[in-house]
């Protein structure tokens, strides 16, 4: 756990130096995560605040906006029992952006080579492409796609989604720059940075 949190801890301090803000109001920018595909999501996920983006196998996911490389995971070790909600995500990505929240991206069929910790990456930057890893196994094939605040790796529960992406996801998608920066440290503040796991 000691070398995880200073994986974290590094991957945050090569944030900072990588991607310093010109002005402080300066605004950060937005892309839609899945590019040059036909998409369709709802507002609502099941028992907890997410997206599924439902789009053709192999479609990319791309960086929302520019950052560095939170956590990557390249091996689907779901399996039904036990369920371990640690692995639902199968293969995954998430980055910490330029605004400071996390966006995670899972059920992924590949991820690039060159995404890894620490790495810094550019809005619309590929870093993996739409699957059915994971819980997905068997499903159509979409992008989990979650909003929340950066914990120390493995945080799952968090890492997941804490606040519906749909409205993001609209603004993006047209072009605009909507910022969930506020939403994101509201739930933090209500729910603690670090609340415990969820029961199964």
């Amino acid at each position: 756990m000691r070398k995880q949190n200073i994986i974290f801890l590094s991957s945050l301090l090569t944030f900072a130096l990588v991607i310093p803000f010109s002005s402080a109001s300066a605004l950060p920018k937005y892309t839609f995560p899945v590019a040059n595909c036909e998409v369709d999501y709802a507002r609502a996920h099941h028992d907890y605040a997410a997206t599924d983006i439902l789009a053709k196998e192999g479609c990319k996911f791309v960086a929302p906006i520019s950052g560095v490389v939170d956590e990557v995971n390249r091996k689907d070790r779901w399996r039904k029992p036990p369920n371990n909600g640690i692995d639902r995500g199968g293969l995954s990505v998430s980055i910490i952006g330029s605004d400071g929240v996390r966006y995670y991206g899972s059920h992924l069929k590949w991820i690039p080579l060159n995404i890894q910790p620490g790495v810094a990456v550019t809005v619309g930057q590929v870093l993996g492409s739409v699957g059915n890893t994971g819980s997905a196994r068997g499903t159509a094939h979409h992008l989990h796609f979650g909003i929340s605040w950066p914990t120390p790796p493995d945080t799952w529960w968090i890492r997941r989604g804490e606040v519906l992406p749909w409205r993001y996801l609209d603004s993006w998608k047209k072009g605009k720059d909507r910022s969930p920066v506020k939403e994101v440290e509201a739930r933090k503040l209500k729910m603690g940075e670090i609340y415990p796991e969820p029961k199964k």
